[in-house]
């Protein structure tokens, strides 16, 4: 999500709370699982592109097909622990993710070069 939606969707968001409305429970969770998912998908494909690395690649490096890297970018998906751990060494990164109950922020940590 770019700044500026992201800035308009938190206003609005804050003026529904200031004017009393609350989202359901299963609303809620599942806006934090898409924000999970598109923060995993952002932090990928920039990895992936700081890396110079078409999906097809990143996919050979991590045991993956083409099109679950696609699904992942395109945050189409929600992986399992070990699918984060295939992504992790391929990106030749370690992956941070941080939740609480209203953000979640995923990272890629580069290893340094050997």
């Amino acid at each position: 999500m770019n700044d500026a939606l992201h800035s308009r969707w938190k206003r609005a968001s804050e003026r529904k709370l200031a004017e009393g409305y609350q989202e359901s429970a299963e609303v809620e969770q599942e806006r934090q699982e898409h924000r999970l998912s598109m923060a995993l998908a952002k932090v990928v494909y920039d990895r992936r592109m700081e890396l110079g690395l078409s999906q097809t690649e990143l996919a050979a490096r991590t045991g993956l097909t083409q099109a679950k890297i696609s699904r992942i970018e395109g945050s189409d998906t929600v992986p399992t622990l070990p699918l984060l751990a295939k992504l992790a060494k391929g990106l030749n990164a370690s992956l941070n993710i941080a939740i609480d109950e209203a953000d979640a922020h995923v990272t890629l940590t580069a290893h340094e070069a050997a």
